[in-house]
C-alpha cells in the first residue's frame, strides 16, 4: 500500500509542478482520489504525517524569536482576529441554519459558535510550506503570518486542556525551569558535529525533549517541539540544523497532505456545507487585513501576511472530532470540515503564489499609511553612498562584502531580512540595513540609489533571488546584476531572465578554493 502512496503522490505533484502549482495540491488531489478508491490511511502515514508535524513546528522554533511574539502586532492581531472570526462564522451559520440548510438543522448557537472557532484557525503546516517555497520565512509578512500562527498554537493548547477536562500536571510547571538548561543543549549541538549526528540530535530534542516531555505532563506535543526548538534558536548552528532537517520534513509533510485527502468522508450534505465555507473564506482574510491595518505596516505587508493565513487549519478537525465524540455535534459537521480545509488548500496555493501580482493590481485602490508614520519594520530606507548592494548576508553575500570592501573600499550595502543578523552584521563593521528584497516597494521605499552601479543577489532561495531580478527590471535599474544560483537550469533562467552573471554557487566554490590556495600558500609546481 505504502508503494501505491508514494507512486500516486509523485505523479500528481509532478503534474502539480508542471502546472506552477505547488506539489502539496497534487499530494492533497491524490488523497481525494485514493480515499475514492476504496484506501485509508494507515498507522504508517499517520505516524509519518505527524513526525513531519512536529519537525516543521521544531524548525520555526529554531528561527522564532520569543521578542516577536510579545510584539503588540502580534498577539493582539491574533486574539482579536480569534475572537471576531468566531463570532463572523457563528453568525454565518446561523444565517444558513435560517435559511434551512439541513446539515445545521438542529444545531443551537453554543454549537455553531465552536464550529466557528474551529474555522477561525490557519493552517500552520501549509502557511510555513508555501512561504518556505517561496523564500519569504524571514520577510517582514512572513514573521508577522508566523507569529500569528504560533499565537493560534498557544489558543489551540488552552481550548484542548479546556475541552477535554484535563488540565496538565503540576509538573508542567517545572517546564519553566527549561531555560536553565539551554547551556547544555548548546554544549551538545556543538558536540555533535556536522553529519548524521546533527540530524538525530534534531529529531531527539524535536520528539524525545519536546513532544514527549510536553505530553508526559499534559501538553501539546507540537507545542513543546516549538519551545524547544525556540530554545536552540540563538545557537550558531541553528540555521544548520533547519537546514539538515529540511529534506527528512519534506518528505514527511507529503504523508501529512496525503492524510488529509484520504480521510476526508464525503457526503452530500457535508460537501454542500464545505462548498458554503469556502464561499466564506475570503472574509477570514478580510479580518486579517483588518486587524493588522492599525498597526501601520505598508499595504503589501498586510495584505500578503493576509493572503498567507486565507485557510481553513487542520486544527478544525482535531475541534471537530474531539466534538463528535464528545456528542456536540453530528456527524455531518466533521464531513463538512474534512471537506473544507484540503479544499482552502487548493484554494489558497494558487492565490499565495500570486500574491505579489494581487498586491500590484489592487494597491491604487487600497490606502497606504503616511511613510513618516509607518510601523518601524516597515520604514523607508536609504542606500547613502553605496555603489553596490548585497541582497542576502549569509556566508555568499557576507562573503562578497567582504572581498568587494577589500579590493574597492566603503562602496557596499547589506540588505539582510533578519534585524537581529544586520545587527551582528553592524556589530562587525559592516554597513547592513534590514530589508526584503521580494517586496515590489523596495526600489519605492530606497532612497540614494542614483549612485548604485552593482547588485548582487545572494539569498539562499533561488525563488527569492529570480522575484528581486524581476522587480529590478520592473523598476527600470540600469546597473548591472549578478545572482546566485544551486543548479544549471536556475542559472540558465537567471542569465534568461535579464542578470549579467550567474554562478553556480557549487562550482564558484571549487574555484575560490583553488583560488584561495594559490593566493595564501604560492605553491610551484616542476
Amino acid at each position: 500500500m505504502e508503494l501505491i502512496f508514494i507512486s500516486c503522490a509523485f505523479v500528481a505533484g509532478f503534474i502539480a509542478l508542471r502546472c506552477h502549482l505547488p506539489p502539496l495540491v497534487g499530494f492533497l488531489i491524490t488523497g481525494f482520489a485514493l480515499h475514492a478508491f476504496g484506501y485509508s490511511p494507515n498507522q504508517t502515514l499517520i505516524n509519518l504525517a505527524d513526525l513531519g508535524v512536529t519537525l516543521l513546528l521544531f524548525s520555526i522554533g529554531l528561527k522564532l524569536d520569543i521578542k516577536m511574539l510579545l510584539a503588540k502586532e502580534i498577539w493582539a492581531s491574533a486574539t482579536l482576529h480569534n475572537l471576531s472570526c468566531t463570532l463572523f462564522f457563528s453568525m454565518a451559520l446561523a444565517g444558513l441554519q435560517y435559511l434551512g440548510l439541513d446539515s445545521l438543522a438542529g444545531l443551537n448557537f453554543y454549537q455553531l459558535m465552536l464550529i466557528g472557532f474551529a474555522l477561525s484557525f490557519s493552517s500552520t503546516v501549509f502557511a510555513v510550506k508555501s512561504l518556505q517555497e517561496k523564500g519569504e520565512m524571514h520577510a517582514t509578512y512572513g514573521m508577522l503570518a508566523i507569529g500569528i500562527l504560533v499565537m493560534q498554537d498557544i489558543f489551540a493548547v488552552i481550548f484542548l486542556s479546556a475541552s477535554t477536562g484535563k488540565v496538565p500536571d503540576l509538573y508542567a510547571l517545572a517546564l519553566f525551569l527549561l531555560p536553565l538548561a539551554r547551556p547544555l543543549f548548546y554544549k551538545l549541538l556543538d558536540w555533535v558535529g556536522h553529519g548524521e549526528m546533527l540530524v538525530l540530535f534534531g529529531i531527539f530534542v524535536a520528539l524525545v525533549l519536546g513532544g514527549g516531555l510536553f505530553e508526559s505532563v499534559g501538553l501539546k506535543a507540537d507545542l513543546g517541539a516549538i519551545v524547544v526548538g525556540m530554545l536552540l534558536s540563538g545557537h550558531s548552528k541553528a540555521s544548520e540544523l533547519s537546514k539538515s532537517l529540511f529534506n527528512l520534513k519534506e518528505l514527511f509533510l507529503v504523508c501529512f497532505f496525503l492524510n488529509i485527502g484520504l480521510a476526508a468522508q464525503v457526503s452530500v450534505t457535508g460537501g454542500l456545507l464545505a462548498l458554503l465555507l469556502i464561499l466564506l473564506l475570503p472574509f477570514k482574510g478580510a479580518l486579517y487585513f483588518w486587524m493588522l491595518r492599525p498597526h501601520r505596516f505598508r499595504t503589501r505587508t498586510t495584505l500578503l501576511a493576509s493572503l498567507s493565513l486565507l485557510n481553513y487549519s487542520e486544527f478544525g478537525l482535531i475541534v471537530a472530532g474531539l466534538a463528535y465524540h464528545q456528542g456536540w455535534l453530528p456527524a455531518d459537521i466533521l464531513v463538512a470540515l474534512a471537506m473544507a480545509i484540503p479544499l482552502s488548500f487548493v484554494i489558497s496555493a494558487p492565490v499565495v503564489r500570486k500574491s505579489n501580482q494581487i498586491y500590484q493590481k489592487s494597491a491604487p485602490w487600497i490606502h497606504s499609511p503616511v511613510a513618516d508614520a509607518l510601523n518601524p519594520r516597515d520604514r523607508l530606507i536609504s542606500a547613502g553612498n553605496a555603489q553596490v548592494i548585497i541582497f542576502g548576508m549569509g556566508r555568499i553575500g557576507t562573503g562578497a562584502y567582504d572581498e568587494i570592501h577589500s579590493r574597492f573600499g566603503k562602496v557596499c550595502l547589506g540588505i539582510e531580512l533578519k534585524e537581529e543578523a544586520a545587527q551582528q552584521h553592524r556589530d562587525e563593521g559592516r554597513n547592513v540595513i534590514t530589508g526584503d528584497a521580494t517586496d515590489p516597494d523596495f526600489w519605492e521605499r530606497i532612497l540614494d540609489t542614483e549612485r548604485v552601479k552593482l547588485v548582487l543577489l545572494a539569498m539562499p532561495h533561488n525563488q527569492a533571488n529570480k522575484i528581486a531580478l524581476s522587480l529590478l527590471k520592473q523598476h527600470d535599474y540600469t546597473g548591472q546584476i549578478a545572482a546566485i544560483a544551486e543548479y544549471q537550469d536556475q542559472k540558465d533562467d537567471l542569465l534568461a531572465s535579464g542578470a549579467h552573471a550567474a554562478f553556480n554557487i557549487y562550482s564558484e566554490a571549487g574555484t575560490g578554493f583553488a583560488r584561495h590556495v594559490c593566493q595564501q600558500l604560492k605553491p610551484h609546481f616542476d
